[in-house]
C-alpha cells in the first residue's frame, strides 16, 4: 500500500519557484488499479516519480508498504526499483540492437539473475503478454501494439507488486489501445499488481476501478 502525507515537490528555477505537487495526501490500497488524470504541467508525472522512487519530494512523505521512500538510502531505492516497481512508458524505451527476449532480460540484470535463469523467465514473460513467437525479432521489427507489450513484459518480468504506466497507449491507435489496456487489467486481476496508469486518454481512464485528477500539485477523486 502507498500512503502520501503532505508530500510537496517543488523545483527552482530562475526568478521563480514552481510547486508540482502541492501537500498531496493520498493512499492507494494494494491490488488497486488507479487511473490519473489531469492537464500538462498539473503534477501527474511528478507524482508518478515519487510513487517509482525516482525522484524525492521537498517535503512529506511517502511510504510504500512501511517503507518511507523520501528518507532510504539510494541503496535500498535501487534495490526497491529492481525488485518491486515495473515501469511501462509511452516511448516503449525499447533498446533497438537487442530482441524483444534480450530487452526483457535486461530488466534482470540488476537483481543479479543467471543469464539461464534470466531467459527462463523473460519467455515466460513474453509468452504471458501473447508474444513468446516474437522473442528473437528487434524492435522495428515489430508493430507499436508489439513493442509495448515487449515493454510491459520487460516490466513483469521481475514479479512486482507495482506497476507504473506513464502514458502507456498514448502512441497506439485505438484499436491497439483497447487491446492494451485489456492486456493490463488481464495482468492485474490474474497477478493482484497494484497498478497506476498516468493517461490523457478519458476512455483508458473510466476501465480503472479508480479515477484521480491532479491539477496545479493538488489531487481529488473522479466519479
Amino acid at each position: 500500500m502507498y500512503t502520501l502525507t503532505s508530500l510537496t515537490k517543488t523545483y527552482s528555477q530562475p526568478k521563480r519557484t514552481v510547486t508540482a505537487l502541492n501537500g498531496v495526501d493520498l493512499t492507494i490500497p494494494d491490488g488497486q488499479l488507479v487511473a490519473i488524470q489531469g492537464p500538462t504541467g498539473g503534477g501527474k508525472s511528478t507524482l508518478l516519480q515519487m510513487l517509482g522512487a525516482l525522484d524525492r519530494p521537498t517535503s512529506g512523505s511517502i511510504a510504500l508498504r512501511g517503507d518511507d521512500l523520501s528518507t532510504l538510502g539510494e541503496a535500498k531505492l535501487a534495490t526497491i526499483r529492481a525488485s518491486e516497481i515495473g515501469f511501462v512508458f509511452q516511448g516503449f524505451n525499447l533498446i533497438p540492437t537487442l530482441t524483444a527476449l534480450e530487452n526483457v532480460e535486461m530488466a534482470l540484470v540488476p537483481a543479479g539473475v543467471s543469464a539461464q535463469e534470466r531467459v527462463h523467465r523473460a519467455t515466460q514473460a513474453l509468452e504471458s503478454v501473447g508474444l513468446g513467437e516474437r522473442a528473437t525479432h528487434l524492435p522495428n521489427e515489430l508493430s507499436g501494439g508489439q513493442q509495448q507489450r515487449v515493454a510491459i513484459a520487460r516490466a513483469l518480468v521481475k514479479n512486482p507488486k507495482v506497476l507504473l504506466a506513464d502514458e502507456p497507449t498514448g502512441n497506439l491507435d485505438e484499436q491497439t489501445r483497447d487491446e492494451i489496456m485489456d492486456l493490463l487489467e488481464g495482468l492485474w486481476r490474474d497477478q493482484n499488481l497494484t497498478v497506476v496508469i498516468v493517461t490523457h486518454d478519458s476512455a483508458v481512464a473510466k476501465r480503472a476501478e479508480r479515477r484521480l485528477r491532479i491539477a496545479n500539485g493538488t489531487i481529488s477523486e473522479l466519479a
